[in-house]
């Protein structure tokens, strides 16, 4: 039998998939009835030629992001993530319900979270101060940066090294910018993949893994789809807010919804200021919204 090489996918390009076996990028199909692969899955492959071969075998993942499919179905769109940088700024306005959202994916996800306040140069921060605090009270790591002004980069590039990454956000918050001061030949890049695959410019729309020059590798996805709430029971969304987690245990009922149910003592606590009333009502809505 053929040996089966082991190579590292980087993106999804129309019907193939790049794969980068010791440097090289060579283009794969997939052997049939092999779940859906993902960019940043470790894969064993077959070789048909010099730059081109198939998928056997996708390796054990450690963390994995999904986005909704067909018929109420997921799909997976990025794995072996380490850590999540969650971009927001205060223009346009900082959506704090869809920060928790990304953090209590983060949690269920088995994936670190970390916040990044962006365009730092344009406005004044301290009304956010207060909600911040929150999120730095619960343990979640904050990078304050300016994309356009250099502010915190060199902390934040030091922050991606030795990990797999994925910035997210928000339209309008400059992720674009960020992730083309860290990686300064993205363009190049994109491209590269392609021509060597022999697939034309710019057909990698999905996510695409990027080895940053520091060290460490940034995955950049568009949209905000592997965000979405498919696939999460509500008591998963509870879990997701760090401060519920102690809590869950004391509620009265063990099918607790925290809304109104009696004894909750989730709903005790955001009434007497244990925990964050705004996060709680936050936590409210995105019941809701599910």
């Amino acid at each position: 039998m053929t040996d089966l090489i082991e190579g590292r996918v980087i993106s999804h390009l129309g019907q193939g998939i790049a794969v980068e076996i010791a440097g090289e990028i060579i283009l794969c199909q997939t052997r049939r009835k092999l779940e859906t692969v993902a960019v940043g899955d470790q894969v064993k492959v077959i070789k048909s030629s010099a730059d081109q071969g198939r998928i056997e075998e996708i390796l054990p993942r450690r963390s994995i992001l999904l986005r909704p499919s067909r018929n109420k179905k997921t799909r997976p769109v990025a794995a072996n993530i380490d850590k999540i940088y969650v971009i927001f700024a205060t223009e346009p306005h900082c959506d704090f319900l869809l920060i928790d959202q990304y953090l209590a994916i983060c949690e269920n996800r088995n994936i670190d979270a970390v916040l990044v306040l962006n365009k730092i140069d344009l406005s004044d921060i301290k009304k956010l101060e207060v909600e911040l605090q929150q999120y730095q009270d619960l343990g979640y790591d904050m990078h304050k940066v300016s994309a356009t002004k250099n502010i915190g980069i060199n902390a934040l590039k030091a922050a991606l090294n030795n990990q797999i990454s994925l910035f997210a956000g928000q339209s309008g918050v400059g992720k674009s910018s960020l992730t083309n001061t860290i990686i300064p030949n993205k363009e190049l890049k994109t491209n590269t993949v392609s021509e060597i695959t022999k697939h034309g410019r710019h057909t990698t729309t999905a996510a695409t893994l990027y080895h940053l020059p520091e060290g460490g590798d940034l995955i950049d996805s568009p949209g905000v789809a592997i965000f979405g709430l498919a696939g999460m029971t509500e008591q998963q969304l509870a879990w997701g807010y760090r401060e519920f987690q102690p809590l869950l245990e004391d509620c009265r009922f063990n099918n607790c919804r925290h809304i109104k149910d009696k004894g909750c003592a989730v709903r005790a606590a955001a009434e007497s200021g244990k925990i964050p009333m705004q996060r709680y009502q936050r936590f409210l809505k995105l019941i809701e919204k599910m």
